[in-house]
This record gives C-alpha cells, structure tokens and sequence, in this order.
C-alpha cells in the first residue's frame, strides 16, 4: 500500500508525541482502514496528496450505504480528521481534505446506571469459596467505588495503591496520572485478595506489580472483566445491558445524585472537559420529584 509508511509514522505520532495508549492508537488506525476499504472496493490507491474534500463525501456515503450507525461515522471522521493533520503537520499534503466535513448530529444518549441494590445483587452472586470469588468482589468494588475505567482497572498496580490514606494512583488516558480516593470496602477486599489469595498464585514474570492477575499468573485482560460482568449479570437475571463502563456511569450518578460537585467528580473520572462529565447531570424523574417535595415552599 503507497499509505503504509504515512500509516507507520502517525502510529508513532499518536504513541511518542500524543501518549495514547494502545487501544486509542488502535482506533484511529482503524478509522484509516475503513477509507483504504473504500478504495478497495473501487479498486483504485490514490496518493494521498490528490484525495479532496468531494472524495470524502463520496466516502462518508459509501459509509451510509453500509448502515453504519451516526456515532460510529463520527469516530471514523474524528479519526481521519487526525490523520490528515498529521500529514498536513509533515508537509506530505498542502490541502486538508477534512477541513470543512462536519460528522453527524448526534443525540446525547444518556448513559445506563445500575442502582446500588443491583450493584450489591452483583456482588452477592460471586462465589468467595472459589480462589477467584475474593478477586471479582474486588474488582466490582473498585470499578464502581473509584469510577474506573476498564483498562485503568487491569493496569492498578499495588506499587499505586495507598492504603494508609485511603487513595489509589491511577494512569489514565494519556498517560495522565491522578489520585481517586477509595473506599473501605473496597480496601478490605483488596487486603484479603492481595494478602491472602493472590500470594499463592505463581506470578508470571513482568506481572508482579500488577493487583488483578489470572489463574495463570498474568495480568487480567479487558475481555475477563467483560466477560465476569456479563456472566453475573445473567446469574442475577438483569435484564439491563451492561458493561464495566455501566459501573462507572453508575458512580458519576450517584455522586451526582447525593448533590457531589461537579469539578470534583471531573476530577475523579479524569475527564478532561468539564462538558463530558456534565452528561451525568441526568437525574430520574423520582429523585427530581423527592427534591421538589423536599425542599420546594409550595410542594
């Protein structure tokens, strides 16, 4: 392919310059993909110096032609819009061909929550007689008690963990480090997982440090939490879909919803536009009803 060397060194730009970690590089190599499908599919490779903003319009509709959803467009156009700059940035194109593409409307989709009894049924249903039992309830705790992400979660290191004042170091996107505070439930676990259980796991080389192993000694991967939240969603009979973001969402909402401030809870997702944290100001109708009837002179 003529783009492959261009292709090589954003993926270096994106890593060196943009300290994006490896699932985000991912993605917006992806994004480059699906415009060198579309020229597949015309069994043409044109240099990248002759694309034009009217052949990235023809794109965007082969893109709808294959029923691709609004939100995924957006995140192929984001991507291509970085790469374009890249080669802008390089000197490899004088004109950029992303300039003026706009990525669809989207609707702000409200994220799901669980409440904090679906949480504890959660919870409730791993079996702690199981030598992993001890280590699920931790990672549930700490996904929901400090709003992590996913992989925020597989890197913890016991290095960052900080018992004694009740804080955990936490590498973000970006590399961008920040301090969450965590709780004492979450704590205990994490003592009895790390001190009683995760001692007798022989741990492969390069995995010491790492808090959530394997049965194999290896740091947990993205795919084992999906697949542990999944499971005990199905033992539980919840009929919501739900993820190891749903956690998440669920901890921004409930602080919002006990009246926390917002930068602090910014601060703790590690968000880095206020505007990102403010979609979990959607509060359901039975608390906006509770606080009227609470607080309101004429209720």
């Amino acid at each position: 392919m003529l783009w492959q060397s261009y292709i090589k060194g954003f993926k270096a730009y994106l890593k060196l310059e943009r300290s994006l970690s490896g699932n985000s590089v991912d993605a917006y190599l992806n994004d480059i993909d699906k415009l060198s499908q579309y020229y597949q599919s015309l069994n043409v490779e044109p240099a990248l110096n002759t694309i034009a903003a009217t052949d990235i319009k023809l794109f965007i509709s082969w893109l709808n032609e294959l029923g691709m959803q609004a939100s995924t467009q957006a995140r192929v156009i984001s991507g291509l819009k970085a790469f374009f700059s890249y080669l802008m940035l390089e000197e490899v194109i004088v004109n950029d061909p992303m300039a003026l593409i706009e990525a669809p409307k989207l609707s702000r989709k409200l994220p799901d929550t669980l409440n904090i009894h679906e949480i504890n049924s959660l919870i409730d249903a791993i079996d702690a007689s199981k030598p992993e039992g001890m280590r699920n309830k931790a990672i549930i705790e700490v996904l929901y008690g400090c709003g992590l992400r996913v992989t925020e979660l597989t890197e913890l290191k016991i290095s960052n963990l900080y018992p004694q004042i009740e804080f955990l170091k936490v590498i973000g996107k970006g590399n961008k480090e920040r301090l969450i505070p965590i709780g004492g439930v979450a704590l205990k676990l994490l003592d009895i997982y790390i001190n009683q259980i995760r001692v007798h796991v022989k741990i492969k080389k390069g995995n010491e440090d790492f808090i959530f192993l394997n049965r194999f000694g290896a740091k947990l991967s993205r795919i084992s939490i999906f697949n542990l939240i999944k499971s005990l969603a199905v033992t539980t009979g919840l009929k919501k879909t739900i993820s190891p973001h749903t956690l998440r969402h669920s901890f921004a909402t409930h602080l919002i919803e006990g009246g926390a401030d917002l930068r602090a809870i910014q601060e703790m997702l590690g968000h880095s536009s206020i505007t990102t944290t403010e979609i979990y100001t959607h509060i359901d109708r039975d608390f906006l009803r509770d606080v009227i009837t609470q607080f309101h002179p004429r209720s």
